[in-house]
């Protein structure tokens, strides 16, 4: 019989206006995957999305509303519910769908407004009122998703040095410098990642994709040399070369991440990266499946493997467990959070099992 190791825990976002518990801890068990539900807290309205400071003790979440905010919550006490450090803060944005740590900030992508917004991290974990709201500009061909800029997500890259905000309406993504800039102009890259409220992320370039493939979210090869885009409107995701010296995210191809000849309506919504670089996994909403896809060396050629049913309907979310060995869908529309095992030769989840979650939106892991 396997056990679950002490200080293992993963948290489920869900949303509340949908019946979801709101934010949900669980005790994952090493061997099988398993998820077990400890706590739910419902004090953050739809925390959609989640992330978890380093060291662990505080838990961030995005409340995906028109208002919108984001919230810091105490998770130090591991018998307790996550425990609010304040109330939300408003993100002077619309609809926040991501959130991400970065040089002394909460960042947040507002779907609704296209922005980008960054809150300062006060000592202990709180947050403080935005220090700057980005907004994006543009739109794209598909008009009934693209009349405007639409901020998906956003990611820090592995350097430290710029956070790439993708944008679903723009058909781009949106580079922006983090720390002060030097007295010849440029970054001061010992500052990168120093928390300070006086040096919010800077536009630095948008990088243009194909018109009409809707970026949605990005994932860096463990290399950091090369990134991958997950396009939402035409079930594709993009190559990319990123040069961290100069900020520069350059298209190389694309690859479907559909078999071919499926003509199901899909929007594919979020992509992750294996660790050995060996691999890349992409949940599909529509079709309904965890695509898997190979890497060759360089990371530049990316082949369909297989497509696995995700266990339920409509993925909105997918995560690597970090051994690397189980991969877990958010199922939001049927309500569960499924797992899966991971052939380590071929990269194929296997059904593992499922836990209960209604309106599942994300999962994180501690």
């Amino acid at each position: 019989m396997s056990t679950t190791r002490r200080g293992q825990r993963a948290y489920i976002g869900s949303f509340t206006s949908e019946g979801g518990a709101g934010i949900a801890v669980a005790s994952v068990d090493a061997e099988t995957g398993a998820l077990s539900v400890l706590h739910t807290t419902d004090a953050v309205p739809n925390p959609s999305y989640l992330a978890l400071a380093p060291g662990g003790q505080v838990l961030y979440a995005v409340s995906e509303t028109d208002d919108g905010a984001a919230a810091a919550l105490s998770v130090a006490d591991p018998a307790r519910p996550p425990a609010p450090l304040g109330p939300p803060v408003p993100v002077r944005g619309a609809v926040p769908t991501h959130l991400a740590l970065a040089a002394g900030c909460l960042l947040t992508a507002n779907y609704g407004s296209g922005s980008v917004t960054a809150l300062p991290v006060r000592d202990g974990g709180a947050l403080a009122e935005p220090s700057a709201v980005l907004r994006h500009e543009g739109g794209g061909p598909v008009t009934d998703r693209q009349e405007g800029p639409h901020a998906h997500a956003v990611v820090p890259d592995p350097s430290g040095r710029w956070v790439l905000a993708v944008d679903l309406g723009t058909d781009s993504v949106w580079v922006y410098a983090l720390g002060e800039p030097d007295a010849r102009g440029g970054q001061d890259v010992r500052r990168a990642a120093v928390r300070t409220v006086d040096a919010p992320p800077r536009a630095h370039r948008e990088a243009r994709l194909r018109p009409g493939s809707g970026p949605r979210h990005l994932a860096f090869h463990p290399r950091g040399h090369r990134a991958y885009v997950v396009n939402e409107l035409d079930s594709t995701v993009t190559v990319c070369r990123w040069d961290a010296a100069s900020g520069a995210l350059d298209a190389l191809g694309e690859v479907r991440v559909l078999p071919d000849g499926t003509d199901v309506p899909n929007f594919p919504s979020e992509v992750v990266v294996s660790a050995d670089g060996r691999f890349v996994w992409v949940a599909n909403r529509g079709h309904d499946s965890v695509a898997t896809l190979a890497l060759d060396a360089s990371g530049d050629t990316m082949t369909l493997v297989a497509t696995t049913p995700c266990g339920g309907r409509w993925p909105r979310d997918l995560t690597l467990a970090p051994s690397g060995r189980h991969l877990y869908a958010a199922n939001q529309r049927s309500g569960e959070v499924t797992w899966f095992d991971i052939d380590p030769a071929t990269g194929v989840p296997t059904p593992g099992g499922s836990l209960a979650a209604p309106a599942a939106s994300c999962v994180i892991f501690a």
